[in-house]
């Protein structure tokens, strides 16, 4: 048997695909409940959690939703300095196991016929404890899976984080699709909660992968040589305060996943689309969004993360008007395929390559902090989209006008910060973040990966 060494660089400890597979099932796992809350603010709170079915209670139920945004930039900087400070591995535990307990709770919460007003209180308190968790989530795990990586495979490798998102969105929406055929008596009243209790059950799948997996390699070497940050919060304001704004500008993209999965839903109901429809299409978009991403991210690999992210961003606000006023037509082969178009062909790419992207842009001293902070910020633009749009208008008669302009707007946002960074693609896993480190440097081809 003829064993090769490991290429120049890379320590021997690296367990790439281990660290992708993990971060793939945890994202999906967190995910998967962050986006029932989701799917259940635009068709089932507004009827057992508010006092009339009505705009109104739409608008309020899409802001219990945004909720989670607030608690998320606090959980960021909390699980930011522990992610730095002890290490990736024991944080992205605790953010599973909180997480899956505040989701099970909300499937136990009593309706606002049951208890007036507390009830949408509670419900705002389990999605707050969901956004702390939450907060730690996509930093942890694509930081973990990138130390891990290859030098010249990171963003395809990083790609599976979000790539266990979309499994995430898929299982969310199938979960919903049979409560919703039921009738009305059954949805609304156990119904519904079923998709909130089943959280426990895949927690535990996710959580004993996660568990076995090892500490990055890359912190472990920081932690061996006295290199971690004692407040790691402050060091990364002090040197990496450009990156930080950068971050959370390019993060606000993130608003056309939050249209996408939330506020499309709603619009198509408007137009006569049925519920169940407009479930698959997002189960249709995600589905194929799950090949494609690893896709974008191997491209990334090769032409660099900018070009990658910035199509992706520009290609969503060019095709979004299409997908939206499709809905409102008979064909439905049409709505489908403007829907994979939309998020799987264009907002693809810039989700794919995000967690490289954004990582690239920090040393391994504050890089989960860094990564964690900018994007909550940055995704408070999307927590709040739903609520802030329909109450424009973006769910009534033309309301594809207002949501199209929004994405727009995004999406010119966050391409214009994208340009303003550096072009880490073929920067040395040891170099990033550091001064000099936007210099590309060859990397050797890597001979065997575990």
């Amino acid at each position: 048997m003829t064993t090769t060494a490991p290429p120049p660089g890379t320590s021997p400890s690296k367990t790439p695909r281990r660290a992708a597979v993990a971060s793939f099932l945890g994202s999906a796992v967190e995910y998967y409940d962050f986006f029932i809350f989701g799917t259940a603010a635009a068709l089932i709170f507004p009827h057992v959690f508010f006092p009339d079915a009505d705009t109104n209670a739409q608008v309020m139920s899409f802001a219990t939703f945004g909720f989670a945004y607030i608690a998320r930039p606090i959980g960021a900087i909390f699980l930011g300095h522990f992610g730095d400070r002890i290490g990736r591995q024991k944080v992205l535990v605790f953010t599973l196991v909180l997480m899956g307990m505040s989701t099970f709770i909300i499937g136990c919460l009593p309706t606002f016929s049951a208890i007036g007003w507390f009830a949408p209180v509670f419900l705002v308190l389990c999605r707050l404890m969901q956004g702390l968790s939450a907060a730690g989530e996509q930093a942890g795990a694509s930081s973990m899976t990138l130390e891990h990586a290859p030098e010249n495979r990171r963003a395809f490798f990083t790609s599976w984080t979000l790539t266990g998102t979309q499994g995430g969105q898929i299982l969310a929406a199938l979960a919903f699709i049979p409560i919703l055929a039921a009738p009305d008596e059954f949805t609304y009243s156990i119904g519904w909660r079923i998709p909130f209790w089943l959280s426990a059950l895949v927690v535990v799948i996710a959580f004993v992968v996660r568990r076995s997996l090892p500490e990055s390699p890359e912190f472990e070497s920081a932690k061996s040589k006295g290199e971690l940050a004692k407040l790691p919060v402050a060091d990364l304001l002090r040197d990496h305060w450009r990156d930080v704004l950068r971050v959370v500008l390019c993060a606000t993209i993130a608003a056309v996943s939050t249209v996408f999965g939330s506020l499309a839903i709603a619009y198509g109901i408007s137009v006569g689309v049925d519920k169940e429809l407009t479930l698959w299409l997002v189960v249709a978009a995600n589905a194929v969004a799950i090949a494609t991403q690893p896709l974008f991210g191997m491209l990334a690999d090769r032409i660099g993360r900018k070009p990658v992210f910035v199509y992706g961003a520009l290609a969503s606000a060019v095709l979004m008007p299409f997908y939206l006023v499709s809905m409102s037509q008979p064909n439905m082969l049409i709505v489908f395929a403007l829907s994979v178009a939309t998020f799987s062909c264009g907002y693809a790419a810039s989700n794919a390559v995000w967690p490289a992207f954004y990582n690239e842009m920090f040393s391994r001293r504050v890089r989960f902090s860094g990564v964690a902070i900018g994007t909550q910020l940055g995704f408070l633009a999307a927590g709040f989209t739903p609520s802030i749009v329909t109450a424009l208008g973006g769910t009534g008669e033309n309301g594809w006008v207002v949501i199209s302009l929004f994405t727009a707007g995004i999406a010119v946002l966050a391409s214009v910060a994208a340009l303003t960074a550096r072009e880490t693609a073929h920067v040395p896993t040891d170099r990033l973040g550091l001064d000099g480190a936007s210099r590309a440097v060859e990397v050797p081809e890597p001979v065997a990966v575990r």
